[in-house]
């Protein structure tokens, strides 16, 4: 059977929400997503507090979740050295997620840094990580297409996958910023870029309209990509307020899909039953 990796991704749903959400509540849903059964957890992040108010808890969320019962792995995004050397001091933290654009525009809206900038920055933080005995998740932001306007095409995608496997990068999370990505864009790059990296584990941070979901997933997974982000119920993304626009992908989605194609997911029905209902509780109290 084959194995799936699921990356769940309550950071991605909660930074964008105005109200803030207590700590306690933080801690009790990821305690919940904990029990699930997903391969990492995307928990929080290391940037400015005055860009993301709502993650400035990561810290403490971190210090009160019970890990002793789990295999999940812990994931943190970092936006610069700094960022990543906060994240160093936690020992529950295995992977450090990079956020790199391939569009000039969308890299100095996400983290004020040209592209020329980032490549260092991350080049820094790869060997911070190796000194620490933690590994990056780059995600490869406007992966599958480009709104501002830069120039965008599979061969620059290409490029950039080369340019950072030769410095080191062993994760590549493909990234659908804006849900831009087509059935045909996804099977193209996948099917090219898994068989020529084969020391790259590739990702897919799909986002996605409530109709166009299983297109996206059965052309990734059909290419060979055997990893993906999800948030519950597809909270987060570009946060938009009408069910017909993009959303993270709703990882019950996932779950469902690869429970029909018979892939190990290794995710515990009733614990997901119970984390599902736990984001039900904060992303409608919260919003």
């Amino acid at each position: 059977m084959q194995k799936v990796k699921l990356i769940e991704c309550p950071r991605d749903a909660m930074q964008g929400i105005k109200d803030w959400i207590p700590t306690p509540q933080k801690v009790q849903y990821i305690q919940a997503l904990l029990r699930c059964g997903f391969d990492t957890i995307d928990v929080g992040s290391f940037v400015s507090p005055k860009a993301i108010p709502q993650m400035k808890d990561t810290a403490e969320v971190l210090n009160n979740l019970d890990l002793s019962t789990t295999e999940s792995k812990l994931l943190a995004i970092v936006a610069n050295v700094r960022g990543a050397q906060d994240a160093l001091k936690f020992t529950q933290i295995d992977y450090l997620g990079f956020p790199f654009s391939i569009s000039e525009n969308f890299q100095m809206r996400n983290t004020h840094k040209t592209i020329a900038q980032s490549v260092e920055t991350l080049r820094e933080i790869l060997n911070i990580a190796d000194a620490h005995n933690k590994e990056v998740v780059a995600y490869l932001s406007m992966g599958f297409g480009n709104p501002y306007g830069d120039p965008w095409n599979v061969d620059i995608v290409g490029e950039w996958t080369e340019r950072l496997a030769a410095m080191g990068v062993k994760i590549l999370s493909l990234s659908d910023t804006i849900g831009s990505s087509t059935p045909e864009v996804i099977d193209y790059l996948f099917s090219n870029l898994i068989p020529r990296y084969p020391a790259i584990e590739f990702g897919a941070h799909l986002h996605t309209t409530p109709s166009s979901w299983h297109e996206k997933v059965d052309a990734a997974y059909q290419a060979g990509c055997h990893r993906f982000d999800g948030a519950i119920q597809g909270f987060g993304g570009c946060p938009m307020a009408k069910d017909e626009l993009t959303g993270n992908m709703p990882t019950e989605r996932l779950v469902s899909y690869f429970t029909t194609v018979k892939a190990d997911t290794n995710i515990a029905t009733m614990s997901f039953e119970s984390a599902f209902n736990e984001a039900s509780k904060i992303f409608h109290k919260y919003h």
